[in-house]
């Protein structure tokens, strides 16, 4: 997927003007070399194109760019507020009360989803091709201009993710470099993501209710069928007594193991927050 960039220091006019055409690509070293000759060869051209030229930009895109910071603070404040931390409805409802720690695993990993099917999903569609778009076929307002980070489509975000985990060193070193043909950092990030994103969006979801695999639930009907509908009755046998305390042990068992896992996710969550920007 290729970037493509507006910056007029980085145009075919700026190359003509430096005298010296800039680098598609290139190691620092290769960076570094290259400002030295281009400034070698002519330093009052070369000032011209990559200082010059920027501030003439910024003067003529002032006017578009201020609309742009009125769109991007409404946009941030009101609509993806990206100032705050929220849970889907689904995992916390709205004006049900919960303590701050069981907040955190919905909060981040909603947070998460948004990343791979919001954020993640307009990278595919901004840095890709045409074929791409038509692929999804987004909506005006997914992207340009327009965009308000509210298209989402949780394919797209995956289809990025996945051509991310393919990318390996092949530019930056030669093939007898130890690297070479190795993952990038890029790809071993993106592999971590969608990892998490799967395990919350289709792992979590799917664990069997500790009451109901631990023989808890079953328990408690009998106990109930004793009782005539009630639970603390006093009605039970020994065989049955002897059931609900291998359920009780079986049920804290497995809520630990649940919780356990909860926890190790959250800190891989964490451990991979420097990774979630587009």
């Amino acid at each position: 997927m290729a970037h493509h960039t507006n910056y007029w220091s980085c145009s075919t006019f700026a190359d003509w003007v430096r005298g010296k055409p800039k680098l598609k690509m290139g190691t620092g070293d290769e960076w570094h070399n290259w400002e030295d000759e281009a400034k070698r060869y002519h330093p009052i051209r070369y000032w011209i194109a990559e200082e010059g030229l920027g501030h003439i930009q910024d003067f003529v895109t002032w006017p578009i760019r201020t609309l742009y910071d009125i769109k991007y603070y409404i946009n941030n404040r009101w609509v993806s507020r990206t100032h705050s931390l929220t849970a889907h409805p689904r995992d916390i409802k709205p004006g049900q009360w919960q303590d701050v720690g069981n907040r955190f695993l919905p909060c981040l990993f909603n947070e998460l989803v948004d990343f791979v099917e919001i954020e993640s999903a307009w990278s595919h569609i901004a840095w890709g091709s045409k074929e791409d778009r038509a692929k999804y076929n987004p909506p005006f307002w997914a992207s340009g201009w327009w965009r308000w980070r509210v298209w989402r489509c949780p394919q797209a975000g995956i289809d990025h993710l996945d051509w991310a985990m393919t990318l390996t060193n092949t530019d930056w070193c030669e093939p007898d470099h130890k690297e070479y043909g190795k993952p990038t950092g890029q790809a071993i990030r993106a592999r971590e993501i969608k990892e998490l994103y799967t395990w919350w969006t289709t792992v979590y979801p799917a664990r069997p209710e500790p009451h109901d695999i631990s023989g808890w639930s079953e328990y408690c009907e009998k106990k109930r069928d004793l009782n005539d509908g009630r639970l603390f009755g006093s009605k039970e046998t020994a065989e049955l007594k002897k059931q609900g305390n291998q359920a009780l042990k079986l049920t804290t068992k497995i809520e630990k193991q649940y919780a356990d896992e909860d926890e190790a996710m959250m800190i891989r969550l964490i451990k991979a927050r420097d990774s979630l920007w587009t």
